[in-house]
């Protein structure tokens, strides 16, 4: 049985320019982003965080700059600069009327691939969503030349919904979901409503890269599924003309779902434990090794040592005082800070660093401990 959009803790939606936005008049489609803000609205009310990732400041800026098509490379960056604030002056209009606050995030492909920027950008959209914001995201398009280039929101949702640990992402899109053909123009391609694995026949499905159907089309969505289930998250390619696209989907709409084998944490530390070189090592006390292996994660009072010259995201070796290793982690701090707070209680972090960090070195989500 697929769970339904309705048991996810934390929701990741992709919305496309084409859905958001006129292609004639390059208006914002007022009453399709209202219902889906109802939708939203409808999915916080019962308890779910909910992200979205949206496309479509290109669209809107370059007619309200008088570009026309085909554009170079700077007239796009330009169209994205000045199409960003109608974008989200439309979703704050539009969420609050649900007195929902809406807070802009722009990252890159390359924020969720640096170790550094990845926990920079998950520690912040963590906060937003803890104190009950809708983080709206879009690519940083005034400075992202590649991802212009491709124009490839749904990797980039895709990595947001394994940056943050995400249950379920969406991908609105123009049709409901993946065929074994291209049903455009193939009578004969028959819907795969479920898929577990993403085999080269499964790859086969999305059609040449250089087609209509593939090139921005399907074969973005199936490596943004890929991204996901490696991640512990089921994704859905699902059609987002309709209003209320989320209530269509609950209301069983079809569509086609990629499941993974695991939850979105076990997969986070899966990764963890196997796929980090460690760039250092901290030692612990007895009593931190109690605390870690109880769930608790490692406060700086439980640190005597450090080695290394690692920095704040970089994975590390946690051992024992009798030189076991009895976990693996990524570190909240440099090596350079962490030996100046080892032996410290949390509230002294401020006063010795001069800024407030988190208030351990490695937080237990972030650990993985040795059997």
């Amino acid at each position: 049985m697929i769970p339904g959009l309705e048991t996810a803790r934390r929701l990741v939606v992709k919305i496309g320019s084409s859905l958001l936005v006129e292609e004639t008049s390059g208006q914002i489609r007022r009453a399709w982003l209202d219902s889906l803000s109802d939708d939203v609205a409808r999915c916080r009310a019962r308890g779910q965080e909910v992200i979205l990732v949206s496309s479509g400041a290109v669209a809107v800026g370059r007619r309200h700059l008088g570009l026309t098509p085909p554009l170079r490379l700077e007239e796009k960056q330009a169209a994205a600069a000045t199409g960003q604030i109608r974008l989200a002056h439309a979703y704050q209009e539009s969420l609050a009327r649900h007195d929902l606050t809406v807070a802009q995030v722009l990252l890159t492909i390359d924020d969720s691939e640096n170790r550094r920027r990845y926990l920079n950008a998950r520690n912040t959209l963590d906060t937003l969503l803890r104190l009950g914001a809708v983080p709206v995201i879009n690519e940083n398009d005034t400075v992202a030349t590649q991802e212009i280039r491709f124009g490839d929101n749904d990797r980039l949702a895709a990595r947001v919904a394994q940056m943050t640990g995400a249950d379920a992402l969406v991908l609105f899109s123009d049709i409901d979901g993946l065929y074994t053909g291209n049903p455009r123009s193939n009578p004969d391609a028959e819907f795969i409503p479920v898929v577990r694995e993403i085999t080269a026949e499964v790859e086969a499905m999305a059609g040449d890269p250089g087609s209509a159907y593939g090139s921005g089309g399907m074969v973005t969505k199936l490596a943004a599924a890929r991204i996901c289930m490696h991640a512990g998250c089921r994704m859905a390619i699902a059609l987002g003309q309709p209003l209320h696209p989320l209530q269509a989907i609950e209301n069983g709409a079809r569509c086609t779902w990629f499941l993974p084998g695991d939850e979105p944490k076990n997969a986070w530390k899966r990764w963890i434990a196997g796929s980090l070189k460690p760039e250092g090592e901290i030692i612990v006390d007895e009593g931190a090794c109690r605390a870690l292996r109880s769930g608790r994660s490692l406060l700086p009072a439980g640190v005597v040592a450090v080695s290394g010259d690692f920095q704040r995201g970089d994975g590390v070796v946690v051992r024992g005082p009798d030189g076991r290793v009895i976990a693996r982690g990524l570190s909240a701090y440099s090596a350079e800070d962490a030996r100046l707070i080892i032996g410290h209680r949390s509230g002294d972090i401020a006063e010795i660093l001069g800024y407030q960090g988190r208030d351990e070195i490695i937080h237990r989500d972030d650990l993985v401990i040795e059997k």
